[in-house]
């Protein structure tokens, strides 16, 4: 029994291997690896000097160290968001292969959010998943609907060929939009927990014999 213990909690450790880093816009705080599975990665309070960023034609970038992960983006207007309900998704979730820098457009006037405005602060969080467990990082933001992000952030790609989803991006310039996943935020949270918890409810059965 001991033994199984012993692995069961070796697999929670290991239940989150590999990681994300958010290099635009701004995330609130310097990447920690440990606190990425939590809200915000571990920063729970907006920082005072938020970032510009355009209401239309705008885009992120992170670095992955997945082959193949699927993300979203999660907006909120309150001035300091507490917990996840202070947040609603800003489109669909979306499917990419390759390791690296990746540029994703992020185009509020587009988005499934209304009633956004210049001038107005939110803050979004970049949901991650790799197929080992879902990561997190916040950037606080003011909008504007003219403001142009500056031509020295990087917006490129690490492989020639970007899949997502079926759509292909270049190496250079915004990716493509990607393909729209079909889960929604709750439904894909639900799904990628299914595995891990039924690993462990038998892991836990064995540690009963």
């Amino acid at each position: 029994m001991h033994s199984t213990l012993v692995f069961l909690f070796a697999f929670l450790a290991a239940a989150v291997n590999a990681h994300f880093q958010l290099q635009y816009p701004p995330p609130r705080g310097v990447f920690v690896e440990d606190d990425e599975p939590t809200f915000c990665d571990g920063y729970l309070t907006a920082v005072s000097n938020r970032s510009e960023f355009p209401l239309s034609g705008g885009f992120f970038s992170l670095n992955s160290e997945h082959p193949k992960w699927t993300a979203g983006v999660l907006i909120s207007t309150l001035p300091d968001p507490k917990s996840f309900n202070n947040f609603s998704q800003v489109n669909s979730f979306f499917q990419i292969q390759g390791e690296g820098a990746f540029c994703i457009p992020l185009d509020f006037s587009k988005s499934n959010v209304t009633s956004l405005s210049t001038g107005q602060n939110v803050t979004i969080q970049i949901v991650f998943d790799g197929g080992d467990g879902q990561l997190y990082q916040c950037a606080d933001l003011t909008l504007s609907n003219s403001f142009t992000i500056p031509t020295n952030v990087s917006c490129t790609n690490a492989t020639s060929t970007a899949t997502s989803s079926g759509a292909t991006s270049t190496s250079t310039g915004a990716a493509s939009t990607p393909k729209p996943s079909s889960l929604g935020v709750r439904e894909y949270a639900m799904s990628s927990l299914a595995i891990p918890f039924t690993l462990i409810g038998a892991v836990l059965g064995l540690a009963a014999l």
